[in-house]
């Protein structure tokens, strides 16, 4: 391992994690709420931890393995899970335990939206607005943040993209160098941000509401600064423009840079993912539509259209706005919801889930090998837009998909072991795997109810699920250990 390689990208992300004190600090001072005290001693102790790794290795120039890279990208997300908690802890306008915290930020920076804090909507601006930063500076992963705005790195960035970009297309490239693609993802999420942003304060929320949900609808968060999340606006047109950038958001943001970059809707026209994405999203809506408007949930065609579709595109993209509360939905309607979630959004985008492609790849090689034993004899490959998927390629889908699902059970087990009911234990675990936030049972509400020992396992499983299983799980091999 380049010891002081990992040193000083830990060193720099310690200081990117104090400058993230900073916004929370100016928005606390403007608002008056004495808060911004917190921010900044936070801001100093980060900064000042940060300097004291970085400054003695500063000269290291040794390129990362992809190895070295995963080691990193775990340890990178841990250190800022554990930096950002250090606000809440010195916050004294909220009782929170140092697990609470932890858990707070794990969700905040994986977009999973899992909360404990309640009466959100009497905490401080300042607090409001860190968390929703938390989030949107998640969205596209701390490590390409790092890579595209500090090229004095000087480390292969490659090898942290790969292991930290979520889905299972890891190895192309949008421009030639790393650093020119991480910039180009960031202007693209950025410019979605602000639009955005736009869009709900035309809409008529306020601007602290606007910027702070702007945040959390594109990073596909789910945070907001009201407990009852966008019901609280009770806007058709608000739903609507949330909607609209969840769903682009959870589309690949490589087809936005190349739309872009070239001027074409072309792109998504062509994309065998994007095409199940909007068919998922269509058939998630009418069928949860259907359902609310067949057992008398709401009184009218329009109401059961108007709930079943938001809350159908909310948990497929793994947002986890909600505009009611769907667990306490009638029948089938909520495991419905969940499964949406399991399958997420698209690889290459802030959501989290299995991503449609993988759901793709399986399926279609499940069909084909059921032609295969109808044929044994012909020569079925499996094709994904008119390409033919490498066994490498499905090998490595199948292997995530028993990953992830004895990951779901085992953590499920776990959890239930500490005294959680299986419907909690089960629907909170499947909702941070996907990074969805929204669960049933006791946490239908929020995960303030869950004891101490259920929360750390659930926050290793938003990490698990942001970091899509591999990355960390290779952590724990002997073989990644041994030189």
């Amino acid at each position: 391992m380049r010891r002081h390689s990992i040193q000083s990208i830990i060193g720099i992300l310690l200081l990117l994690s104090g400058l993230m004190m900073l916004p929370p600090a100016l928005v606390s001072y403007l608002y008056q709420d004495q808060t911004h005290s917190a921010f900044l001693k936070s801001f100093a102790i980060q900064i000042l931890l940060g300097g004291m790794l970085y400054l003695p290795v500063r000269q290291a120039q040794y390129d990362l393995r992809l190895r070295d890279g995963f080691l990193v990208v775990a340890v990178s997300w841990l250190t800022l899970c554990i930096g950002g908690s250090i606000p809440f802890l010195l916050l004294d306008n909220i009782n929170i335990s140092v697990v609470d915290a932890f858990f707070e930020t794990v969700s905040g920076l994986t977009t999973t939206g899992a909360t404990v804090l309640t009466q959100i909507d009497d905490l401080p601006r300042g607090i409001q607005f860190y968390r929703q930063q938390t989030q949107w500076f998640g969205g596209m992963g701390i490590i390409v943040l790092a890579v595209a705005v500090l090229p004095m790195l000087r480390v292969g960035g490659m090898q942290l993209f790969r292991a930290e970009t979520p889905g299972p297309m890891k190895d192309s490239k949008l421009t030639p160098r790393i650093t020119e693609t991480a910039k180009a993802l960031w202007l693209i999420y950025l410019g979605l941000t602000v639009a955005c942003a736009l869009a709900y304060w035309l809409a008529g929320m306020s601007g602290f509401d606007a910027i702070s949900h702007a945040f959390s609808t594109v990073s596909i968060g789910g945070f907001s600064t009201h407990d009852s999340s966008i019901a609280w606006f009770n806007s058709p047109l608000i739903e609507s423009i949330a909607m609209v950038f969840m769903v682009i958001s959870g589309m690949n943001f490589a087809l936005h840079f190349i739309a872009w970059r070239n001027a074409t809707t072309l792109p998504y026209r062509q994309d065998a993912e994007v095409k199940v994405y909007l068919t998922l999203l269509l058939f998630a809506g009418v069928v949860v539509s259907a359902g609310l408007y067949l057992t008398s949930t709401f009184g009218s065609v329009g109401e059961s259209m108007r709930y079943g579709l938001f809350q159908a595109v909310s948990f497929l993209t793994t947002t986890g706005y909600t505009t009611a509360p769907s667990y306490l939905w009638p029948g089938t309607l909520p495991v419905i919801l969940m499964m949406m979630a399991t399958i997420g959004g698209c690889a290459g985008s802030t959501g989290g889930g299995m991503k449609v492609m993988r759901v793709m790849m399986l399926y279609r090689q499940s069909v084909r090998e059921i032609h295969h034993l109808i044929h044994p004899n012909a020569t079925i490959p499996t094709k994904m837009g008119g390409k033919t998927i490498s066994g490498k390629v499905m090998y490595a889908v199948w292997g995530f998909f028993f990953l992830y699902m004895a990951s779901f059970a085992i953590l499920s087990l776990l959890v239930t072991t500490t005294g959680v009911d299986p419907i909690t234990a089960f629907s909170t675990v499947g909702a941070s795997l996907a990074n969805l936030g929204p669960a049933m049972g006791e946490a239908g509400e929020n995960y303030a109810s869950i004891n101490d020992a259920a929360k750390v396992i659930l926050a290793f499983a938003m990490l698990l699920g942001r970091l899509e299983i591999f990355t960390l799980l290779v952590l724990f091999t002997p073989a990644f250990w041994r030189d």
